[in-house]
């Protein structure tokens, strides 16, 4: 029997170098084949605002979708941890966190869940996983708050917004996140935070250095309208899509992606 995926397993990786290879899926038919290719963790991400249902941004997304999603992804998975997105205003308070946590978990069957957001977001991350929800939490760019940071752009360059970084993610740590995502945010700064942190790093546009990497799938496959420059389209070469798949995630793993031009310095 196919031993699964868990947050103990994710930390092991951590400690023993091994790089954890994540990658979005919204149906049953991408589920399976990702799941075959090796794939360690597959993101049920409120992207599909964008890559499935056609939105400029992540914000039209409801939990709903989320679990309708995650409901046909994760019966295909015998090996893959399957991680859900909380989406926007779906975690205003701790209460409200873990009641649309506890549906993503019963009715969305997802083994784990993801939140935006650093210091405001503490007591939320305490209170669910105090509750036995395991939580990844996610800094730099926050797709959901993109209206707010005035577009999609790269996040820590600056002196103090790096440092209050470097402090959120060790908070996160503390209240009990088991991951921490990096997105849009300059190489040398993950590489601080990934040293720092006992719990794994997963980047995206954020260096070769985190302990692992995920990308959307239609960006990874390259079908994408306005594929984002941290991405690579692995479809290339006469591959078919699990070929695809398995270079990626082979890519990953001997850190052959992420490449210099699809980092941030």
């Amino acid at each position: 029997m196919t031993k699964r995926i868990t947050v103990k397993t994710l930390r092991s990786m951590k400690q023993n170098s091994e790089k954890i290879v994540l990658l979005t899926a919204y149906d049953a038919s991408f589920a399976r084949v990702i799941d075959e290719q090796g794939v360690d963790v597959i993101l049920v991400g409120d992207s599909l605002g964008m890559v499935m249902q056609g939105h400029d941004s992540t914000v039209p997304v409801r939990v709903d979708d989320i679990i309708y999603h995650s409901k046909s992804v994760v019966p295909q998975c015998k090996r893959a941890m399957v991680m859900a997105d909380l989406p926007f205003m779906s975690y205003t308070n701790p209460n409200q966190a873990i009641k649309n946590a506890a549906r993503l978990m019963q009715e969305g069957l997802a083994h784990i869940v993801k939140l935006e957001g650093g210091e405001a977001q503490l007591e939320t991350v305490r209170h669910m996983t105090r509750h036995g929800v395991p939580v990844c939490a996610h800094l730099g760019l926050t797709p959901q708050t993109v209206h707010k940071l005035g577009g999609y752009r790269v996040q820590g360059r600056e002196e103090d917004s790096a440092k209050q970084m470097r402090t959120d993610a060790l908070a996160l740590q503390d209240a009990g996140a088991d991951a921490v995502v990096l997105e849009c945010v300059p190489v040398d700064l993950a590489e601080k935070i990934t040293h720092e942190l006992e719990i794994p790093t997963i980047g995206i546009g954020a260096g070769r250095v985190c302990d692992g990497q995920v990308l959307v799938l239609q960006d990874m496959i390259g079908i994408s309208s306005l594929a984002p420059k941290f991405t690579a389209n692995f479809l290339v070469d006469g591959r078919n899509i699990p070929e695809a798949i398995k270079a990626y995630t082979q890519a990953v793993r001997d850190e052959s992606f992420p490449a210099d031009e699809q980092c941030f310095f």
